[in-house]
């Protein structure tokens, strides 16, 4: 397992972020979809938790085949997805899936690779990234690598560079912001940081170092472009209250769902809800469509038409000489 926390310093608020951060990912979310890929939600909705207390759960589904290396398509199904399950206890959060062992952290899963999982933890402080041991570490074996990253100076990769979202030209009409220069950390206010703790397992012998780099460095890229539109869309969500913002996002998750051509979701969104109600843990979706029939190579043989060379029955001379007696 490759761990990693990663620290994203923003000139907004923390509660400034919370609202920012919901409309981003919604309007993100439906720009990268198209028919039969993208981000499909399957539910949002309140949640209560025991420790935490009142939050918002959301499931989704992330089809990502042609977006895959050609390396990784070679090994993977023609559909394939992940599965995000996240708890927003803002300003805290868990992605992932609950592990059925207690000792084992919720993952992020693979719809096929039942040994390889993600799991993020979230938590958003006003300040520049300088509190140390935020995770309480000592939870994790051994020392894991920390991360700053700079969302107007650090590289993206060039496909998903937009001149509008570059922090170090982008000017806020409404807030003032921008543009950020260097050592912007240092000096901007307001300042807050987002610290993740990223952890991601494959085990299969022969390719987890590969993987497991490769995964990091795809997360990498998501939180800068992430964190960079949240910036550079802050005159559009900025002044939108919760109930606004979560109307947007409920109607721009069933535009995408739509757009990617699947199941509708059961989404109930608002603020705070009444404490969920126990319930079994959902049993993981299946990878592939399911049919009665068995696969090709379990099929028994199909029957093969006679060579019209060969006999219908074959039989012993005795009984030959019998049947023409007869």
């Amino acid at each position: 397992m490759l761990v990693k926390e990663y620290r994203i310093c923003m000139p907004l608020t923390t509660e400034e972020y919370r609202v920012g951060q919901l409309y981003t990912i919604s309007k993100h979310s439906h720009q990268e979809s198209e028919k039969g890929e993208g981000v499909e939600v399957v539910k949002n909705e309140p949640h209560e938790d025991p420790v935490h207390g009142p939050g918002q759960f959301t499931e989704k589904r992330v089809h990502l085949s042609s977006k895959l290396p050609s390396w990784a398509r070679a090994v993977t199904p023609r559909i394939f997805y992940i599965t995000e399950k996240a708890w927003n206890y803002y300003p805290y959060t868990i992605t992932g899936v609950p592990s059925p062992r207690p000792t084992v952290p919720p993952s992020l899963q693979c719809s096929f690779l039942p040994k390889f999982s993600i799991y993020i933890e979230t938590k958003y402080e006003d300040n520049c990234g300088d509190s140390e041991n935020i995770f309480r570490s000592d939870k994790i074996l051994g020392d894991h690598e920390v991360s700053f990253l700079d969302i107007a100076f650090d590289e993206i990769p060039e496909r998903y560079y937009r001149s509008l979202e570059d922090p170090r030209y982008f000017s806020s009409a409404k807030t003032g912001r921008g543009p950020l220069r260097e050592g912007w950390r240092q000096h901007t206010k307001p300042i807050m940081c987002s610290y993740k703790l990223v952890s991601v397992k494959f085990e299969v012998w022969g390719l987890q170092s590969r993987v497991e780099q490769f995964v990091h460095k795809v997360i990498r890229d998501i939180l800068l472009i992430g964190h960079r539109q949240a910036f550079a869309w802050v005159d559009e969500w900025c002044g939108m209250t919760m109930e606004e913002v979560r109307r947007y996002e409920r109607e721009t998750q069933e535009a995408t769902n739509e757009l990617v051509g699947l199941v509708a979701p059961t989404i109930s969104v608002s603020e705070v809800g009444p404490p969920a109600a126990p319930r079994s843990a959902p049993a993981s979706a299946p990878s592939t469509p399911l049919t009665d029939d068995a696969p090709d190579f379990l099929a028994a043989p199909k029957s093969r038409p006679r060579k019209k060379s060969a006999p219908e029955t074959l039989t012993l001379p005795a009984l030959r000489e019998r049947a023409g007696a007869e």
